[in-house]
């Protein structure tokens, strides 16, 4: 079994989305607070860091293209499959996520989608997974079999409940 690195975007995309996002708007920064206002995000996933919001933080919630972005350094062309969708960044610059962080957001009972990608950015596979008692165990092993195929060039984990990007993992 081969253990993965989850992806955070890339700083270089952060800077980017901060000033204007993949929908093509001006982010409007706010303060988590713990009481939700003005949105329920204490504890929502940052893609910048790979960490849960916390109360007093200054955040933004952009609309993120994961695979456009990645088609873009690469060459791809994902067509109908290019889909931009809601995340939480830090408003400013953050620290990267920790190294051996393992695999974020992984609650056990957690529903996610895993969905593999081609080269060319199509969509080749997926499938629903219910994060087990051992998270790092289960994502090694629904990756391996993702991986299995050697068609596949990255997977996008997703959350079900809400369809939001999670993070990414490439080939290794």
């Amino acid at each position: 079994m081969t253990t993965y690195t989850a992806l955070p975007i890339a700083p270089d995309a952060l800077e980017e989305l901060r000033a204007v996002d993949d929908s093509g708007r001006r982010p409007q920064p706010f303060t988590a607070r713990a009481d939700g206002v003005p949105l329920a995000c204490v504890g929502s996933p940052l893609r910048c860091c790979l960490r849960a919001v916390e109360a007093g933080e200054r955040i933004a919630l952009v609309s993120y293209a994961p695979l456009r972005r990645w088609a873009a350094r690469t060459g791809a062309e994902p067509g109908g499959y290019d889909e931009a969708g809601p995340v939480f960044v830090h408003a400013d610059v953050c620290a990267q996520p920790r190294p051996g962080l393992g695999y974020p957001f992984a609650r056990p009972g957690a529903l996610r989608t895993v969905r593999r990608y081609d080269a060319a950015g199509h969509i080749v596979g997926g499938r629903l997974f219910e994060i087990p008692q051992d998270p790092g165990a289960g994502f090694d092993a629904v990756l391996d079999e993702a991986f299995a195929d050697p068609g596949v060039a990255l997977v996008h984990v997703r959350a079900v409940e809400y369809g939001c990007f999670q993070f990414e993992v490439r080939r290794p």
